[in-house]
Protein backbone atom coordinates (compact mmCIF):
# COMPACT_ATOMS: atom_id res chain seq x y z
CA UNK A 1 0.00 0.00 0.00
CA UNK A 2 1.04 3.64 -0.75
CA UNK A 3 3.36 5.76 1.23
CA UNK A 4 2.73 9.59 1.31
CA UNK A 5 5.51 11.59 2.76
CA UNK A 6 4.75 15.63 3.19
CA UNK A 7 7.79 17.34 2.95
CA UNK A 8 9.56 20.82 3.09
CA UNK A 9 12.52 22.39 4.61
CA UNK A 10 10.78 25.01 5.37
CA UNK A 11 9.15 25.80 8.50
CA UNK A 12 5.30 26.93 8.47
CA UNK A 13 4.73 25.80 4.92
CA UNK A 14 1.50 23.48 5.58
CA UNK A 15 3.01 20.37 5.89
CA UNK A 16 0.90 19.27 9.20
CA UNK A 17 -2.20 20.48 7.68
CA UNK A 18 -1.89 18.63 4.93
CA UNK A 19 -1.16 15.40 6.33
CA UNK A 20 -3.81 15.37 8.98
CA UNK A 21 -6.14 16.62 6.51
CA UNK A 22 -5.14 13.60 4.12
CA UNK A 23 -5.32 11.50 6.77
CA UNK A 24 -8.72 12.56 7.71
CA UNK A 25 -9.80 12.24 3.98
CA UNK A 26 -8.49 8.70 3.39
CA UNK A 27 -10.27 7.51 6.86
CA UNK A 28 -13.70 9.20 5.88
CA UNK A 29 -13.03 6.94 2.73
CA UNK A 30 -13.24 3.72 4.37
CA UNK A 31 -9.50 3.29 4.65
CA UNK A 32 -7.34 2.22 7.33
CA UNK A 33 -4.89 5.08 7.93
CA UNK A 34 -1.59 5.67 9.59
CA UNK A 35 0.32 8.75 10.44
CA UNK A 36 4.03 8.81 10.86
CA UNK A 37 5.03 11.91 12.65
CA UNK A 38 8.74 12.43 11.66
CA UNK A 39 8.84 16.16 12.76
CA UNK A 40 10.59 17.08 15.60
CA UNK A 41 7.74 19.75 16.61
CA UNK A 42 5.20 16.41 16.64
CA UNK A 43 2.15 19.02 15.65
CA UNK A 44 0.67 16.23 13.55
CA UNK A 45 0.98 13.83 16.36
CA UNK A 46 -0.52 16.36 19.10
CA UNK A 47 -3.09 17.14 16.28
CA UNK A 48 -4.23 13.86 15.43
CA UNK A 49 -4.46 13.18 19.44
CA UNK A 50 -7.19 16.08 19.67
CA UNK A 51 -9.47 14.53 17.01
CA UNK A 52 -12.58 12.87 18.20
CA UNK A 53 -12.77 10.30 15.88
CA UNK A 54 -8.78 8.15 16.01
CA UNK A 55 -6.33 8.57 13.51
CA UNK A 56 -3.68 6.07 14.54
CA UNK A 57 -0.56 8.15 14.61
CA UNK A 58 3.49 6.78 15.58
CA UNK A 59 6.57 9.34 15.65
CA UNK A 60 9.03 8.14 14.05
CA UNK A 61 12.30 10.16 13.46
CA UNK A 62 15.34 8.36 13.76
CA UNK A 63 16.38 7.66 9.81
CA UNK A 64 17.06 4.35 10.17
CA UNK A 65 13.95 3.41 12.03
CA UNK A 66 12.22 4.94 9.38
CA UNK A 67 13.76 3.21 6.66
CA UNK A 68 13.30 0.01 9.00
CA UNK A 69 9.76 0.42 9.92
CA UNK A 70 8.02 2.38 7.19
CA UNK A 71 7.84 -1.32 4.45
CA UNK A 72 7.19 -2.90 7.45
CA UNK A 73 3.81 -0.68 8.28
CA UNK A 74 2.67 -0.92 4.62
CA UNK A 75 1.42 -4.27 5.69
CA UNK A 76 -0.82 -3.04 8.21
CA UNK A 77 -2.26 -0.53 6.49
CA UNK A 78 -3.91 0.85 3.66
CA UNK A 79 -2.25 4.60 3.17
CA UNK A 80 0.87 6.01 5.45
CA UNK A 81 1.35 9.45 5.92
CA UNK A 82 4.23 10.79 7.24
CA UNK A 83 5.26 14.27 8.08
CA UNK A 84 8.15 15.29 7.63
CA UNK A 85 10.69 17.58 9.75
CA UNK A 86 11.19 21.34 9.06
CA UNK A 87 14.71 21.11 7.61
CA UNK A 88 16.22 19.04 4.51
CA UNK A 89 17.87 16.52 6.96
CA UNK A 90 18.77 12.67 6.65
CA UNK A 91 15.29 12.25 7.91
CA UNK A 92 13.86 13.80 5.27
CA UNK A 93 16.25 11.82 2.99
CA UNK A 94 15.21 8.59 4.42
CA UNK A 95 11.59 9.75 4.01
CA UNK A 96 12.13 10.34 0.21
CA UNK A 97 13.92 7.28 -0.14
CA UNK A 98 10.46 5.14 1.03
CA UNK A 99 7.52 6.97 -0.15
CA UNK A 100 5.70 5.83 -3.43
CA UNK A 101 4.63 10.06 -3.66
CA UNK A 102 5.77 13.34 -1.87
CA UNK A 103 3.71 16.27 -1.97
CA UNK A 104 5.53 19.33 -1.60
CA UNK A 105 3.21 22.09 -0.19
CA UNK A 106 4.79 25.17 -1.12
CA UNK A 107 4.00 29.13 0.25
CA UNK A 108 3.60 31.88 -2.92
CA UNK A 109 7.01 33.84 -1.72
CA UNK A 110 10.68 34.17 -2.73
CA UNK A 111 11.52 32.67 0.76
CA UNK A 112 9.66 29.66 0.19
CA UNK A 113 10.37 28.97 -3.03
CA UNK A 114 13.82 29.00 -3.28
CA UNK A 115 13.48 26.38 -0.32
CA UNK A 116 11.48 24.25 -2.28
CA UNK A 117 13.74 24.10 -4.74
CA UNK A 118 16.22 22.63 -2.57
CA UNK A 119 13.31 20.29 -1.56
CA UNK A 120 13.18 19.08 -5.43
CA UNK A 121 16.70 18.44 -5.76
CA UNK A 122 16.90 16.17 -2.83
CA UNK A 123 13.80 13.86 -4.52
CA UNK A 124 15.39 14.18 -8.05
CA UNK A 125 18.21 12.40 -6.35
CA UNK A 126 16.33 10.12 -4.87
CA UNK A 127 14.64 9.26 -8.84
CA UNK A 128 17.71 8.95 -9.70
CA UNK A 129 18.67 6.16 -7.10
CA UNK A 130 15.32 4.56 -6.98
CA UNK A 131 14.75 4.73 -11.11
CA UNK A 132 12.12 7.14 -11.41
CA UNK A 133 10.41 6.69 -7.62
CA UNK A 134 9.20 8.90 -5.70
CA UNK A 135 6.44 10.38 -7.63
CA UNK A 136 6.34 13.97 -6.40
CA UNK A 137 4.35 16.86 -6.85
CA UNK A 138 3.99 19.98 -5.34
CA UNK A 139 1.04 22.88 -4.98
CA UNK A 140 0.60 26.72 -3.66
CA UNK A 141 -0.70 26.15 -0.30
CA UNK A 142 -1.57 29.85 1.99
CA UNK A 143 -2.10 31.72 -1.21
CA UNK A 144 -3.60 35.07 -0.72
CA UNK A 145 -7.07 35.34 -3.20
CA UNK A 146 -6.94 38.11 -5.45
CA UNK A 147 -3.24 38.91 -5.75
CA UNK A 148 -1.16 37.64 -8.79
CA UNK A 149 1.75 35.70 -6.41
CA UNK A 150 0.21 32.45 -6.51
CA UNK A 151 0.49 32.58 -10.62
CA UNK A 152 4.02 33.98 -10.65
CA UNK A 153 4.41 31.33 -7.76
CA UNK A 154 3.23 28.23 -10.03
CA UNK A 155 5.30 29.30 -12.91
CA UNK A 156 8.39 29.31 -10.93
CA UNK A 157 7.63 26.09 -9.90
CA UNK A 158 7.09 24.45 -12.98
CA UNK A 159 10.98 25.40 -13.85
CA UNK A 160 11.56 22.53 -11.60
CA UNK A 161 11.70 19.43 -13.33
CA UNK A 162 10.30 15.56 -12.43
CA UNK A 163 7.99 17.47 -10.30
CA UNK A 164 3.98 17.88 -10.77
CA UNK A 165 2.75 21.48 -10.30
CA UNK A 166 -0.80 21.92 -9.54
CA UNK A 167 -3.07 24.31 -10.86
CA UNK A 168 -4.82 23.83 -8.18
CA UNK A 169 -3.80 25.90 -4.86
CA UNK A 170 -5.18 26.06 -1.24
CA UNK A 171 -6.21 29.36 -0.29
CA UNK A 172 -5.76 30.58 2.99
CA UNK A 173 -8.41 30.54 5.28
CA UNK A 174 -9.42 31.00 8.53
CA UNK A 175 -11.33 28.45 9.24
CA UNK A 176 -8.42 25.79 8.15
CA UNK A 177 -5.78 27.50 10.79
CA UNK A 178 -8.93 27.60 13.67
CA UNK A 179 -8.57 23.58 13.12
CA UNK A 180 -6.29 22.84 15.82
CA UNK A 181 -7.55 24.60 18.21
CA UNK A 182 -10.78 23.26 17.74
CA UNK A 183 -9.60 19.49 17.84
CA UNK A 184 -10.91 19.07 13.97
CA UNK A 185 -10.44 19.11 10.45
CA UNK A 186 -12.23 20.67 7.80
CA UNK A 187 -13.72 16.93 6.79
CA UNK A 188 -15.66 16.98 10.66
CA UNK A 189 -17.02 20.80 10.52
CA UNK A 190 -20.25 21.69 9.25
CA UNK A 191 -21.30 25.11 7.30
CA UNK A 192 -20.56 26.84 4.01
CA UNK A 193 -17.38 28.23 5.01
CA UNK A 194 -15.79 24.57 5.87
CA UNK A 195 -17.96 23.24 2.75
CA UNK A 196 -15.58 25.93 0.42
CA UNK A 197 -12.33 24.89 2.58
CA UNK A 198 -13.61 20.91 1.99
CA UNK A 199 -13.74 21.40 -1.97
CA UNK A 200 -10.36 23.12 -2.61
CA UNK A 201 -8.76 20.81 -0.17
CA UNK A 202 -10.28 17.70 -1.79
CA UNK A 203 -9.05 19.05 -5.32
CA UNK A 204 -5.58 18.75 -4.26
CA UNK A 205 -5.98 15.25 -2.33
CA UNK A 206 -7.66 13.68 -5.79
CA UNK A 207 -5.33 15.15 -7.77
CA UNK A 208 -2.43 13.36 -5.69
CA UNK A 209 -3.83 10.46 -6.21
CA UNK A 210 -3.78 10.84 -9.75
CA UNK A 211 -0.17 11.29 -9.70
CA UNK A 212 0.39 8.74 -7.74
CA UNK A 213 -1.55 5.96 -9.79
CA UNK A 214 -0.85 7.76 -13.16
Amino acid sequence: MPIIAVINQKGGAGKSTVAVHLARWLQKQGKSVLVVDADAQCSSSKWLARLENDVPCQILQAPDVLLDELPKLIDEYNWVIADGPAALSETSRALILTADLVIVPCQPTGVDLESASDTVRLIQQAQRIRRGEPKAMMFVNRAVKGTKLKDEAIEVLRLMPNVMVLDNVLHQRQIIADCYGQNSTVFDLSGSTAGIARREIEQIFKKALEVLNA
